[in-house]
């Protein structure tokens, strides 16, 4: 176990690592320069901007400070903003994200389960085709879409909730909404399936045959079984909804994590969007692990030692 871990944490890095490197790389190839909307700027007050930033430096002096600040947890200062750093920005976007990322997360888990569950125990059956319908529909909107047609039936034509902004419980329900509806349509599908073949191994007829109820078959055998396929994607669902999706925090006017890459990436701050990138791939990385481990509990059966199952 202590074997596996260490190797996961090393490869945990050097992922980490990889996305920083792409990254940096990536943003200095694309044209452009992040003072060029200052359009009457002295050109010495733009050469000492370029100076104080190290953008003057060759490309492999700015990537050695950048990882000496990575190093310390610095992310660096903003191009744009006078008054906050970028991990200002983070500490101020993230626990936004992260509200409307947990509530969008529990409401996916707890109705794609629901659903995926309904329509496998009614195969064939009108529950197992409206749940069927409303997977296939959670796929193929987009969230923008689902996003303006919430805003548009339920804030517009009919005043239920608030359209935009960020403070009450209101205001998070029609995100969670848009945000839930991809993950809980995708868990519903996977989790439909993978009930439908546990209902048809061996085990769940030598469980019934016992003499248990539906209810416990259901519940400790088919459920629990299950569910594996959905535990074994739940780290990247939950990072990439956690992080909060970056259209429909603008859509909402939201001032999360995914609202301040987009402003980021129009304003060209460098900072800005490696800071958000490597934020982001640290707890996606994380929460694949912790995914990895949880599936050791969930399923009995599964060892780590030293890597080996």
């Amino acid at each position: 176990m202590f074997t596996y871990i260490i190797k996961r944490f090393g490869w945990a890095l050097l992922t980490l690592w990889a996305v920083v490197t792409l990254t940096f790389l990536l943003m200095h190839i694309i044209p452009g320069d992040p003072f060029a909307k200052e359009g009457n700027m002295p050109p010495a007050v733009y050469q000492n901007l370029v100076r104080y930033y190290h953008l003057d430096k060759p490309l492999i002096v700015q990537y050695g400070l950048y990882l000496e600040a990575l190093l310390h947890f610095d992310f660096g200062p903003s191009l744009k903003s006078e008054t906050q750093t970028v991990n200002d920005m983070i500490v101020q976007g993230f626990p936004v994200s992260l509200e409307l990322g947990l509530q969008a997360i529990v409401v996916a888990v707890v109705f794609g389960v629901l659903f995926g569950v309904t329509a496998a125990l009614f195969h064939n059956k009108w529950p197992d085709y409206v749940s069927m319908i409303l997977a296939i529909v959670g796929i193929s909107v987009p969230s923008f879409v689902l996003a303006s047609l919430l805003i548009n039936y339920l804030s517009v034509n009919n005043p239920i909730f608030p359209a935009a902004g960020w403070g009450t419980f209101m205001n998070t329900i029609l995100p969670t909404i848009a945000l839930a509806a991809l993950p809980m349509a995708f868990i519903a599908r996977l989790m439909r399936s993978s009930m439908l073949e546990v209902l048809n191994q061996d085990y769940i007829k030598t469980a019934k045959a016992k003499g248990l109820t539906r209810f416990i078959v259901i519940l400790q055998h088919t459920i629990r079984n299950a569910i594996l396929p959905v535990v074994s994607v739940l780290g990247i669902i939950a990072a990439n909804t956690i992080t909060g999706s970056f259209v429909v925090e603008r859509i909402f006017a939201i001032p999360g994590l995914g609202d301040l890459f987009v402003k980021g990436i129009f304003n060209r701050d460098y900072p800005v969007i490696l800071g958000s990138t490597v934020f982001y791939s640290a707890i996606l990385i994380f929460l694949i692990f912790i995914v990895d481990i949880a599936y050791t509990w969930v399923d009995p059966r599964i060892k780590l030692t030293g890597g080996n199952k």
